[in-house]
């Protein structure tokens, strides 16, 4: 099936695009502080100090306005010039973070983009590629697995 197949109905991109930017950013950046800035390196922290940075979900009309300040990411307003905006379809961002696809094949088959710093985008893309996944998913999926529903043992 092509890629074209997987996209945000219209229907829900109509609503999504409809919803204050704010709330949603303010979600995305509770979600890179749980899951993702433990993994990230100090320097590269550093880097992205006070930068505005935006991600870009083309087809659900949704962007995510977000900064590191202070120790943690923070949702930004949607005003003043963004340091990076990566973009690419909701079907293309769960394929990078499933890592079924290369972020290097979608930029240069135009699917993926970024607009702005292109170093500070290098540097984002080359710290996310340097996560190992396992332990990423591990520290949150571990501790669920005690909730998990338990198969009765069988009597012999």
């Amino acid at each position: 099936m092509s890629q074209a197949t997987y996209r945000v109905p219209t229907f829900v991109r109509g609503v999504l695009s409809r919803l204050p930017v704010y709330p949603g950013s303010l979600l995305f950046s509770g979600g890179l502080n749980v899951v993702l800035k433990r993994h990230l390196p100090d320097d590269t922290l550093k880097q992205l100090e006070g930068r505005l940075l935006r991600i870009d979900v083309r087809d659900a009309g949704v962007v995510f306005d977000f900064v590191y300040r202070d120790g943690a990411f923070r949702a930004a307003r949607h005003e003043g010039e963004v340091a990076l905006t990566i973009g690419a379809s909701a079907y293309d961002f769960l394929q990078l973070a499933r890592r079924t696809q290369d972020p290097d094949t979608l930029f240069f088959s135009r699917r993926l983009t970024m607009e702005g710093d292109t170093e500070l985008g290098l540097l984002v893309k080359n710290s996310l590629d340097a996560i190992d996944l396992s332990t990423l998913f591990a520290a949150r999926v571990g501790p669920m697995a005690a909730f998990r529903r338990r198969r009765p043992t069988q009597q012999p």
